[in-house]
């Protein structure tokens, strides 16, 4: 008899529900976030388990290697697609857990990527000097404000970190105000050096080398853009078009459409916001350095706003890397932008 158990995971505690092919409810329980007692309560329907549908925001990597390496066959649900169910009156989390059951026996289930193991910590490093990189960019917005506030003087981010220290406490004059500039001044100090050992360890550790040099030999993508877009893309195998990779990437318009009349918009969240931004820098990067794509963006910028032309040549780029690294070719400016 074929079964299916659906696991909505909290931050501290978990619903578990299984079914069997029928629909008729086996099991549900709340069980505490402990892998051992999660395992337990899967042993007696092992044998007959299709799958384990996991739904979590953030939390997920502990069950979903754990009940891996103890051999359970793990669906992963994409949060952003999965339909909720509205014939319920009353909702909660054990009717959820049941609800993911239900989806993967009907074979609706919308899954996510388990990203493997062996590169995940990369990624997620990666991820968190882009965090470093916006909260420095904010340190510095913060001392720029407080400079113009004080002397009436806007002042570039360049010359403000070349200032010493003397001559900061000059032109800002009130001592109290001083500390806190150069308390800003040491912050991002650090985090720009800790920014930077990150980029240092996540160039050792990416592999392999050579899809990361291929990736830079595109116009716009150096080697931050580059080590984004290859960790965050994954195995290039997994996406059966180029159509579905430059949608992962949220390049393609977000719509729903009704007897040609637009009737709202589509799930626009669905997709990596991480290749989005990469490709989106590269676009900005590639009209600025490449006459060819410019010339191409100008006659799009020409017909629409300058959001969408942009946009399209974030997509054609997208479209470009989805071929490099599939047939491992390097970029052919000529092929895409015609």
């Amino acid at each position: 008899m074929e079964l299916y158990a659906g696991i909505d995971l909290h931050s501290s505690n978990s619903v578990l529900a299984v079914i069997d092919a029928s629909g008729m409810q086996l099991r549900s329980k709340r069980l505490a976030n402990d892998l051992p007692a999660i395992l337990a309560e899967l042993e007696p329907y092992r044998a007959d388990l299709v799958g384990v549908a996991v739904e979590s925001t953030y939390n997920w990597y502990w069950l979903v290697d754990g009940l891996m390496d103890h051999g359970h066959r793990v669906r992963l649900v994409n949060t952003t697609a999965i339909p909720q169910y509205d014939g319920l009156k009353h909702g909660d989390d054990r009717t959820d857990a049941r609800h993911l059951a239900e989806l993967m026996r009907l074979g609706l289930l919308p899954e996510g990527y388990i990203y493997p193991r062996p590169a995940r910590a990369t990624r997620d490093l990666l991820r968190r000097r882009a965090a470093l990189v916006r909260q420095s960019t904010q340190v510095i917005l913060s001392m720029q404000s407080t400079y113009a506030r004080i002397t009436g003087r806007p002042i570039s981010g360049q010359d403000l970190l070349k200032l010493k220290p003397q001559e900061l406490m000059s032109a800002l004059s009130d001592p109290t105000v001083c500390c806190g500039v150069l308390a800003q001044l040491r912050v991002w100090q650090v985090m720009r050096e800790q920014i930077h050992r990150i980029e240092g360890w996540v160039r050792q550790d990416i592999h392999p080398k050579s899809d990361l040099a291929r990736l830079q030999s595109t116009p716009g993508i150096g080697s931050i853009l580059g080590m984004t877009i290859l960790l965050e893309t994954g195995d290039i195998n997994r996406f059966g078009s180029v159509g579905e990779y430059a949608s992962y990437c949220r390049m393609v318009e977000s719509v729903r459409l009704s007897n040609g009349k637009r009737k709202g918009r589509g799930n626009a969240k669905c997709g990596n916001r991480y290749l989005c931004w990469a490709f989106i820098e590269a676009a900005n990067f590639a009209i600025r350095y490449s006459e060819p794509i410019r010339r191409w963006y100008d006659r799009k910028h020409a017909k629409r706003h300058r959001v969408v032309a942009l946009k399209a040549v974030a997509h054609k780029l997208a479209r470009a890397v989805f071929h490099m690294l599939r047939d491992d070719q390097p970029f052919k400016l000529d092929r895409a932008f015609a």
